[in-house]
């Protein structure tokens, strides 16, 4: 583990962005062991006085926000507010750090760290065992204060454990493979769902262990491997395709946690500008490639403060996808939804349909389970709110040239419902309620007779291997969409006309209505509705009992408690509409 060099101490006091991506780009450039307490308690520190202080001097002052805090309308950040003419700025101020602070706070955790853990009890091996790893993460879970909510913003770094000894889980995680890397085991390092962190090492990476909780409660599962049995149709494990970290990696997850909330309604612009200029550092390094999340953080970052001569969001989102398959079979859901929400954000309203649908398309290859609360509210929020939203703007006004005459735009919607049923069979919790069939009925009524005609339902057995060409391959398709979505844009990345257009206003419905799109139905629910749906009267009641009657569940025990996010600075800013 590398500490940091007299050049890179010289660089020191930290006064604006260009200073700190000076030194983290010097620190990864010189070593191939990153100092993750180091950069972690940076981060922290400005990120802490940035938002905490400033969260407390709002509370007891009712004077306005300086121009740094202005609160962020999520609304306004494609037609105003956030102008997407601002763009980043690497002169931006930020707190003093000072070096002797750091070293300070470095030195404290090295302290803790040494102190409770004895290499030599566990016969100083080369590599990490489970046992020494087990040892190190109940050391750290047991310096952790107990009079706090684990569940608040600003815990994921080790400045928040140094100075108020609070660690959300994803914080808890980093600082066993911190302490780890400080006692000289470098084979420790991040797994990441899109939900949940654990640990892995040995040799080649071979052996996994659970270091944290996961959730709002404190049932902890420390020292449990992650094996098949547990994460085998399980989200929160992502079926076995997590991002295994090195160690750049690992600071790109320290720099994509950050978190610029002050309160639920203002964010820190210098936290935000800060991120997305490290993000972009990594970004040229390489350090993203294999990291959806980071991606997608980066593509949120630009769809609100564009850099000059980056690629625009549009395409960081579309990188996620394709890393998502290149890298993970395809078993990562954020990345669709990131790139729905964009075309829902910008009136893209048939593509947010498509990019919704791909979403369910891959959580359908898992069971629903009560570790699934943030997914499920997720696909809730789309189905129950967002599309019933579009429905509302389409149907209003002139609707002759609407996306509700587009049999395409009707496929996605069943395509998406299809997958959301298949999530839930075989799972021991039901998914869908009485407000899912509700929403789905409302709906789908916007369709007349004529245009749900036109879309052309088989029923498939998703366990049957007799299906031949109707089975495409979920990879294939995925790469597909990958590739529409790079040609949806022109050279300049900006989206072409072919995506633009497919807005209310822009559908030609004489063109529309010669397609004949295919949807394949795999659930037995949407098998079992396949009539309801073509038929020319809609029949509410009886579409309500086949959505909402219980599933044949099969009960199956898994490891995992409830839910706490990895990546703490996501929620906020992705729900944007």
């Amino acid at each position: 583990m590398a500490k940091l060099s007299s050049e890179e101490r010289a660089m020191f006091p930290l006064t604006d962005i260009r200073s700190v991506v000076k030194l983290f780009s010097t620190h990864l450039n010189r070593n191939k062991e990153p100092n993750l307490a180091i950069l972690s308690i940076i981060v922290g520190h400005i990120e802490n006085t940035l938002t905490c202080a400033r969260a407390t001097a709002a509370a007891q002052e009712t004077t306005t926000l300086s121009s740094s805090s202005l609160p962020v309308d999520y609304d306004d950040c494609v037609t105003g507010g956030l102008q997407t003419d601002r763009y980043s700025d690497l002169n931006c101020t930020l707190p003093v750090v000072e070096y002797e602070s750091v070293e300070a706070l470095y030195h404290r955790f090295l302290a803790i760290i040494k102190a409770h853990v004895d290499v030599t009890a566990f016969g100083t091996p080369k590599y990490a065992t489970r046992e020494l790893v087990k040892r190190i993460s109940d050391v750290v879970w047991c310096t952790l204060s107990s009079s706090y909510y684990k569940d608040r913003a600003h815990l994921q770094s080790i400045y928040s454990y140094m100075t108020g000894a609070k660690l959300d889980s994803s914080g808890t995680t980093l600082a066993v493979v911190a302490a780890c890397q400080a006692l000289g085991y470098n084979d420790v390092h991040l797994a990441l769902s899109e939900d949940h962190t654990w640990v892995v090492f040995g040799e080649c990476g071979q052996h996994t262990v659970e270091v944290t909780w996961h959730g709002k409660g404190n049932e902890d599962k420390r020292g449990i491997p992650v094996t098949e049995e547990v994460y085998s149709k399980s989200w929160l494990y992502v079926n076995g395709q997590p991002v295994i970290c090195d160690r750049h990696m690992e600071v790109a997850t320290i720099v994509s946690n950050m978190n610029p909330g002050i309160s639920a309604t203002t964010d820190s612009e210098e936290v935000m500008l800060l991120q997305q200029a490290l993000l972009w550092s990594l970004y040229d390094a390489g350090h993203l490639a294999k990291y959806p999340m980071a991606i997608d953080n980066l593509g949120d970052l630009e769809e609100m403060m564009p850099t000059k001569g980056r690629q625009p969001a549009t395409k960081m989102y579309e990188e996620a996808i394709t890393s998502a398959v290149r890298y993970y079979e395809n078993q990562h859901v954020y990345p669709y939804t990131y790139l729905g929400g964009y075309c829902y954000r910008n009136k893209l309203y048939k593509q947010a349909l498509k990019y919704w649908a791909k979403a369910a398309s891959v959580i359908k290859n898992y069971n629903y389970s009560r570790d699934d609360e943030e997914i499920y509210k997720e696909f809730l929020e789309i189905a129950n709110e967002l599309i019933p939203h579009i429905m509302r703007v389409v149907s209003s006004g002139i609707s002759a040239r609407s996306i509700l005459k587009d049999p395409e735009c009707f496929a996605y919607l069943i395509e998406f419902y299809d997958g959301i049923c298949e999530w839930e069979e075989g799972s021991a919790t039901p998914v869908l309620h009485i407000g899912w069939a509700k929403a789905l009925f409302n709906t789908i009524s916007k369709f007349d007779a004529h245009v749900r005609s036109h879309v052309k339902m088989i029923c498939i057995d998703p366990d049957s291997a007799d299906n031949g060409d109707l089975q495409d391959s979920v990879v294939e398709k995925a790469k597909a969409a990958a590739a529409e979505a790079r040609t949806s844009q022109d050279q300049n990345g900006n989206m072409a006309t072919d995506c633009i257009n497919l807005t209310e206003e822009d559908i030609d419905p004489s063109e529309v209505m010669h397609r004949w799109p295919l949807v394949k139905l795999a659930s037995a629910k949407m098998r079992g509705l396949r009539d309801l749906l073509l038929a020319d009267k809609l029949n509410s009641q009886a579409i309500s009992l086949q959505l909402t009657a219980q599933s044949q569940v099969t009960t199956k025990k898994r490891g995992g408690n409830e839910l706490e996010s990895p990546h703490p600075g996501r929620s906020k800013r992705t729900r944007r509409e």
